[in-house]
């Protein structure tokens, strides 16, 4: 995905490659974690996995059906198979509706009758530990963590087999994340739905997710089993990312190895040449600064892009 670069006062500044190369598949009812650091091309990967946008190459396929170039139209009755659910709930939640118009769109957009729309909301209103009483409520009376729940309701209104999760706790106080990732883990449960589940909170992602992604700069440079990679990192960015999440335990906590990387991320609308992790890592080579190195299985269940990994 790139996004043209706007005009300057004298020239037309150059354009932002958000996202690079990168390939991925998602199971039927796992959770795929997607970690790296802000502005590293998450959230617009996520973003075209539902259309929202649209990449500028590449396809994204659902079921084996490309939906990359599929017209609106055609689109719509795939769309159920597929929600999101947004950051900050109260700016993707209508002010003006009350939360039984909310929960309902999707399903009124699907062309379901006033029946099934109202035995749904009552279902989905129960399911993610709402009352009824709620349902003639507007956003603005519920607290972050109780908004966060309707806008998971409105994205299971049409039981989609696969759900992005944008950040879906960031915005949220810490006992209040826990209870949206628990509710979220039950779900899955009982719907069986796939979650990508974007966040840079390591710590969430390794207690919610099956597989891991790491990106930086754009693409991804690790991906595989949770346990694999958070328990023996191979790329040095994943290496750093994890030492940087505090521990528990005193005794670990003090003894253990820290990583600072030095610098800043390069912008990505002049990123450097070769590993566009190189400038800051602390196994570069020469081959790094000239050759990008391609994402490559180094296990039967997981895949890095390092000329050098980690054994």
């Amino acid at each position: 995905m790139t996004f043209p670069g706007a005009r300057g006062a004298l020239r037309r500044l150059p354009g932002v490659r958000a996202v690079d190369g990168v390939t991925f598949d998602v199971r039927p009812g796992e959770t795929l974690g997607l970690v790296g650091e802000s502005g590293c091309g998450k959230s617009t990967t996520g973003r075209m996995l539902v259309r929202l946008l649209d990449p500028t190459t590449g396809t994204v396929d659902f079921r084996g059906q490309d939906i990359t170039r599929t017209p609106q139209r055609r689109l719509r009755p795939l769309r159920s198979k597929f929600q999101m659910i947004f950051q900050d709930p109260f700016a993707s939640l209508n002010p003006r509706r009350t939360v039984q118009q909310i929960i309902a769109s999707p399903l009124r957009a699907q062309g379901a009758n006033a029946a099934t729309i109202a035995r749904e909301v009552r279902e989905l209103v129960h399911l993610v530990g709402l009352a009824p009483e709620h349902l003639e409520r507007y956003p603005h009376q519920f607290s972050g963590g109780q908004a966060q729940r309707i806008g998971i309701a409105r994205a299971l209104a049409t039981r989609p087999e696969l759900v992005v999760a944008d950040e879906p706790v960031s915005a949220l106080d810490v006992s209040i994340q826990a209870q949206i990732v628990g509710l979220m883990e039950r779900l899955q449960r009982e719907l069986g739905v796939a979650y990508v589940f974007i966040a840079h909170d390591l710590a969430v992602v390794k207690h919610i997710s099956h597989r891991v992604a790491v990106m930086y700069l754009g693409r991804i440079v690790e991906i595989g089993d949770k346990a694999q990679v958070y328990e023996r990192p191979a790329h040095p960015y994943t290496k750093a990312l994890l030492s940087a999440v505090p521990l528990p335990d005193p005794a670990a906590e003090r003894t253990r190895e820290r990583i600072v990387l030095l610098g800043d991320p390069p912008s990505p609308a002049s990123p450097p040449p070769g590993c566009t992790f190189h400038p800051r890592c602390p196994k570069a080579q020469a081959i790094c600064r000239t050759e990008a190195p391609q994402l490559a299985a180094d296990s039967p269940t997981r895949q890095v892009a390092c000329h050098f990994p980690e054994s």
